[in-house]
């Protein structure tokens, strides 16, 4: 590939890539070393299942957004009765500040595992710099730095090709995990754990981030409007809207099964090993890092709950402002759009606050993906209606392929949720 076509391909990734690299946040990086601690290869299958329709959702939200410009909250007040809009984005909100909270829980505990000292000191500077960025820096140029932190994340996949990693048993436990299942642990504790990786994957903050960073694109080059309707124009965009979201979900199902295989090998031995501390999670990375595998985890964990929290915060900040009609945009200045940046700043605070007072935060961070695979089923619905309303997205409705993907995700998020809650019933 020639210098001047990779720099244009660069160009063509935007909002896809940031929301991929994103969704491999601290609660993410928790729940995948969870399940290959506990149940080794066998919930592999779960993330070859959600990478096409994780892209799927994904691309559909990125449309809704470019299609009418306006973000998820606010077609989702123009498509569903005031009640329910009001309940999608409060559980929304919700499930993101107790993201943040696990997140930020997460990123003082690797500081602490690091360097010492209270970890509620950490939790409170963080907290401080998280709001602070988005108040007094372009979210775009932090990301430019941050991105370099989450290439910690780079050390997993180190990892897998330099232990032996047992391929043929592998492939037998993804095809077959219901005949290596591990005798301690019960289909309710299974169930949970596929619902968390499910729910850390396809994410209800990536949704409403997307499309309204899409949106808020598209109000910062208003010369591009009268060029809207053309077909050729549109045409283009939405490929690049493809490739942006193609290239952003692989890149993180791709860490994410790396993940999942390294903590299978190096910490699912001589059996099922429930990860209760940071320092136990850092230790599988110890096969290419050596001593140094708690600071790599430490970078890892902080480079990618700084990229993640101002998402969290930011997409409940845009559902919110964009529900109730107020201005809202990282574009815009805190007196020119003040609510959005007070749903900022109370996401982040309450969710720090949050994280003071957690106990253990491996438990907290998987427990923030379930919520997330839990609340997602709904949000899914009425997006999916929005992507077939001719009345919001004109001659623009996603195609049947698209609905296809669609559709499907949103009935595995619902028939895992469905069995979890059945499941942990009856077990209890």
């Amino acid at each position: 590939m020639s210098k001047k076509s990779a720099n244009g391909f660069a160009q063509r990734l935007g909002p896809g890539l940031i929301t991929g690299a994103a969704d491999d946040d601290p609660s993410g990086i928790a729940t995948y070393s969870q399940a290959g601690s506990q149940f080794r290869f066998g919930l592999v299958w779960t993330l070859l299942l959600t990478t096409p329709l994780m892209i799927g959702i994904q691309m559909l939200s990125a449309r809704i957004g470019w299609v009418t410009q306006q973000g998820l909250g606010a077609n989702i007040a123009l498509m569903c009765p005031r009640w329910l809009t009001v309940l999608l984005v409060g559980l929304l909100v919700v499930a993101n500040t107790i993201n943040i909270a696990a997140d930020i829980g997460a990123m003082a505990d690797a500081s602490r595992l690091l360097l010492g000292g209270p970890q509620s000191l950490y939790v409170v500077a963080f907290g401080a710099v998280c709001i602070a960025g988005q108040l007094y820096f372009s979210y775009e140029r932090t990301v430019r730095v941050l991105k370099w932190l989450t290439l910690a994340l780079f050390s997993y996949v180190a990892v897998i090709l330099s232990v032996h990693v047992p391929w043929r048993q592998a492939l037998l436990e993804t095809v077959q995990p219901w005949a290596y299942f591990p005798k301690d642990m019960s289909a309710g504790d299974y169930a949970s754990m596929v619902v968390a990786v499910l729910g850390t994957t396809i994410s209800p903050y990536l949704f409403f981030w997307q499309a309204s960073q899409e949106a808020e694109d598209n109000r910062r080059r208003p010369e591009a409007a009268a060029l809207r309707t053309h077909p050729a124009y549109a045409a283009e965009h939405l490929s690049r809207i493809k490739q942006d979201t193609n290239v952003g979900m692989l890149f993180s199902n791709a860490v994410a099964l790396c993940i999942v295989v390294a903590t299978a090998v190096t910490l699912n031995h001589p059996g099922p090993n429930t990860i209760q501390t940071s320092a136990q999670a850092a230790e599988a990375l110890r096969p290419v890092a050596g001593d140094f595998a708690f600071a790599l985890f430490a970078l890892g964990i902080i480079g990618t709950g700084l990229l993640a929290v101002p998402v969290l915060a930011g997409s409940a900040a845009y559902a919110v402002s964009e529900a109730f009609g107020w201005k809202a945009g990282l574009s815009r200045g805190f007196d020119d759009a003040r609510g959005f940046y007070v749903i900022i700043i109370a996401a982040t605070a309450l969710g720090a606050l949050m994280s003071i007072f957690e106990l253990d935060p491996m438990k907290a961070l998987v427990w923030s993906a379930i919520v997330n695979g839990v609340i997602s089923v709904p949000i899914m619905v009425v997006m999916m209606w929005i992507g077939q309303s001719s009345t919001l997205m004109g001659d623009l409705t996603m195609s049947t392929r698209h609905r296809v993907f669609g559709w499907a995700a949103t009935g595995v998020m619902a028939i895992a949720v469905a069995v979890m809650l059945v499941s942990c019933s009856f077990h209890s």
